[in-house]
């Protein structure tokens, strides 16, 4: 491991971050939140979707990969608390960083302060022609804590409704526009155009295999997806009415999708003392 890697720090969108460069693509990664801005392969766009429309910090920034810890959404919180957890409006900080012999950049991060006063959470990256993202819980404390996470991925595309996902055709589903209320299972590809409630997505997949694809016939290329220490997948675009009301979202809700790998829902984690979990996605793309 090469001790001096291709990374600067200065703004992106107006955000301090790390800018890392490999032989093979580029990323930048938030101090704030400690969130992936973007993740460019040689020769391709963007992988990630970042809004243009940014309010002040300590507002959370709208794209890239938020990470949501030590809970997804509110779940299992108070409503007052601050939705999908205590990281994603830290400040984090770089603990190592080195280069391999295929010139992937590797990185360690973790939030300061750490967030939940029996856990603790680090982050590391693999940055190369594909990315990995790896977090690790690890329970510091003396009593069994549970858990939710995701990691949060806005992926680019050239039109939303015309975007499909492979992966979870015959898997069961719970829908935020039902409440959860029950489960339901996803017939063939995903897509936007789904007849039963077209034009908007927030559904919680579980019992995963971890790999999908997202073909974009718009950008002509395919993102693969696959996750490890996961079973569930949140798949989200609000559409055009409920983005209309989003400030930093409104016509972009057609530029984006996102796939979460996730624990929520049915599934959490639950660590005894002295126990660590690792939740994984890695990500490449290719053309159609």
């Amino acid at each position: 491991m090469q001790s001096n890697p291709d990374i600067r720090t200065g703004l992106f969108h107006g955000l301090e971050a790390w800018h890392v460069r490999t032989p093979s693509a580029t990323a930048v990664i938030s101090v704030f939140g400690g969130q992936l801005l973007s993740f460019i392969p040689e020769g391709q766009p963007d992988l990630l979707w970042l809004s243009p429309q940014r309010a002040e910090l300590p507002t959370p920034i709208r794209g890239g990969v938020p990470v949501c810890w030590p809970w997804f959404g509110r779940q299992g919180q108070d409503a007052d608390a601050p939705a999908h957890g205590l990281v994603r409006t830290a400040r984090w900080e770089l603990q190592h960083a080195g280069q391999n012999e295929a010139g992937d950049v590797e990185l360690q991060l973790a939030p300061s302060p750490p967030g939940h006063p029996g856990l603790r959470l680090q982050m590391h990256l693999r940055i190369g022609r594909q990315l990995r993202q790896e977090l690790t819980t690890g329970n510091t404390g003396t009593s069994p804590v549970t858990f939710t996470q995701a990691l949060h991925s806005y992926f680019r595309v050239g039109d939303a409704n015309q975007v499909e996902v492979e992966g979870l055709d015959g898997l069961q589903y719970l829908d935020k526009y039902e409440d959860y209320a029950q489960q339901r299972m996803q017939q063939g590809p995903w897509s936007l155009r789904d007849p039963r409630d077209p034009g908007r997505s927030d559904r919680i997949y579980t019992g995963t295999d971890g790999h999908y694809v997202l073909r974009d016939p718009v950008l002509q290329r395919r993102i693969e997806i696959r996750s490890e220490g996961s079973q569930t997948l949140v798949a989200w675009n609000p559409g055009a009415e409920a983005a209309a009301n989003m400030a930093d979202v409104g016509d972009g809700w057609r530029d984006y999708v996102c796939l979460e790998v996730a624990n929520a829902g049915p599934e959490q984690i639950t660590l005894v003392p002295g126990a660590r979990h690792q939740l994984v996605q890695t990500l490449a793309s290719s053309a159609l």
